[in-house]
């Protein structure tokens, strides 16, 4: 790895720079997925116009420099760290530290980063979990089938957001499998890290597949309108948070 190539945040990054580089990855994320033709697209994505997205080409060189920071910092020590302070994505400005804790694909720490990761295992070299004597070995700190709930993710949104509505919530296990797995592309898009999979794992997979196709394709720029959309969502929230106040 060239050296200084890691991109470091200067300063804290507008919601709007956070939210291109979140654009970006979604446009590399979808680049690969019509790559590996792994989903069976739903009817509203064939008629969709894909320029929204931009093109993989020029998303990839910023995408790149975020991934080798993320894959830098993502260590053991600081996810024990970040789950104890419980950072999020709307805490963003308030205690993360740079874009790399909050977006991004997601992946297993405290074992060997596998090599599917998206620019593969070399680029968490400058990582202090790389070659460890325990962290840096095929299963590390799990076991064969240990189950994914019991495998810690990279920090993120996703991992936070997980943990805030688990036990907080009524959503069925495959809603919870969707919001903390939709972004570990590894797992379910390029079937990495399967041998820690258990058998609930395997019906969870099948649920995060058919709805990524929604995540990566299913977003707009539209403007829209909010007291129409209200009592829907508020149906939703009765069913599924009925404590209505969580804690964040």
């Amino acid at each position: 790895m060239a050296p200084g190539v890691v991109y470091t945040v200067v300063g804290k990054p507008s919601p709007r720079e956070l939210e291109d580089l979140c654009d970006e990855i979604d446009a590399v994320n979808a680049y690969q997925a019509k790559e590996r033709d792994i989903y069976q697209l739903p009817q509203f994505d064939q008629d969709k116009d894909k320029s929204q997205f931009r093109r993989y080409n020029e998303a990839r060189d910023r995408v790149k420099e975020f991934y080798l920071e993320q894959h830098t910092k993502q260590t053991v020590a600081f996810n024990l760290k970040a789950r104890n302070e419980f950072r999020s994505k709307l805490l963003y400005f308030f205690g993360a530290e740079g874009q790399w804790d909050v977006v991004g694909d997601t992946f297993p720490v405290g074992c060997a980063f596998d090599d599917r990761i998206i620019y593969g295992s070399e680029s968490f070299e400058k990582n202090e979990d790389y070659g460890h004597e325990i962290y840096g070995t095929k299963f590390g700190i799990y076991y064969p089938g240990i189950g994914l709930d019991n495998v810690m993710l990279s920090w993120g949104h996703d991992e936070y957001l997980y943990h805030v509505v688990k036990d907080q919530s009524t959503l069925p296990p495959e809603a919870l499998a969707m919001i903390r797995y939709h972004s570990f592309y590894p797992w379910h898009a390029a079937g990495a890290y399967t041998e820690l999979m258990n058998e609930h794992d395997k019906d969870m997979l099948a649920a995060v597949r058919a709805f990524n196709p929604y995540d990566l394709y299913s977003k707009s720029d539209d403007i829209l309108n909010v007291e129409e959309l209200k009592p829907y969502y508020l149906e939703l929230i009765d069913e599924y948070f009925p404590q209505k106040v969580l804690d964040w």
